[in-house]
């Protein structure tokens, strides 16, 4: 039984919605997801990003089957929402790893 390592991470924001949809929809160009305003599901070829926005924060659960496809998802969901989320001098989330 091979076993996933998640991650977690919140970033304090009252546009958490909008940057989850920003996110999901750029995201669709080149892998499936599944989205409304709240939450939704991306599967990326290294892990699987599952977001939930409330209206003062967005909540990232990553799940992978590795510790570099989990750094991978990271800096995806990081990368981007580095651009996204400028005018609040985002620079990256605090993740926390844990096994399931």
């Amino acid at each position: 039984m091979q076993v996933e390592i998640t991650g977690r991470g919140q970033f304090q924001t009252e546009h958490a919605s909008r940057y989850l949809q920003q996110l999901y929809k750029h995201f669709a160009h080149k892998i499936e997801v599944q989205f409304d305003e709240t939450s939704g599901t991306a599967q990326f070829p290294f892990g699987s990003a599952k977001l939930m926005a409330t209206p003062v924060r967005l909540n990232v659960v990553l799940t992978a089957a590795n510790e570099e496809g989990l750094e991978r998802s990271r800096r995806a969901i990081d990368s981007h929402l580095e651009t996204f989320a400028f005018r609040e001098g985002y620079t990256q989330m605090n993740w926390v790893s844990l096994l399931d």
